[in-house]
């Protein structure tokens, strides 16, 4: 099974980042890979062997899913993984570096999509997540 490797850089210290990334009411402003889809629900236990399950969903109605997984590895600020209905793997990254925070993520790709689409994808959701966190908390940390 192929890895996929995305990554970006959020101008926002790493506790910042690592609690939006995980609460549930910052999952449903970020977790959407263009502005015709959103997240409608978040649920999200973390500890090891905890679920989460976040409700992504057209905008004009005409599909959805659920993303969905059970917690394997968790060190706070550090690291995040999990494992999908499906079996495939996923290893959430945070490397801290003063005021920026490197999140790399590490996932199986699945066989359904090409691997430039499953890329685009999981790179333009966390683009999202950075331009919201950057958006909504780098000037309250950092002004």
């Amino acid at each position: 099974m192929e890895r996929i490797k995305i990554e970006t850089a959020i101008n926002v210290r790493v506790e910042t980042v690592w609690n939006a990334y995980n609460s549930a009411e910052d999952i449903m402003q970020w977790n959407h890979a263009s502005d015709d889809w959103h997240c409608t629900s978040s649920i999200n236990d973390l500890r090891i062997g905890g679920k989460f399950k976040n409700r992504m969903e057209a905008k004009n109605g005409s599909m959805g899913f659920d993303f969905e997984g059970s917690y394997t590895a968790l060190e706070p600020f550090k690291k995040i993984a999990y494992v999908m209905p499906d079996g495939r793997h996923v290893e959430v990254n945070f490397n801290a570096k003063k005021s920026v925070t490197e999140v790399t993520i590490i996932f199986d790709a699945e066989s359904e999509n090409s691997i430039d689409m499953q890329r685009n994808g999981w790179k333009a959701i966390l683009e999202n997540f950075r331009s919201y966190v950057e958006n909504t908390y780098a000037t309250t940390q950092n002004g």
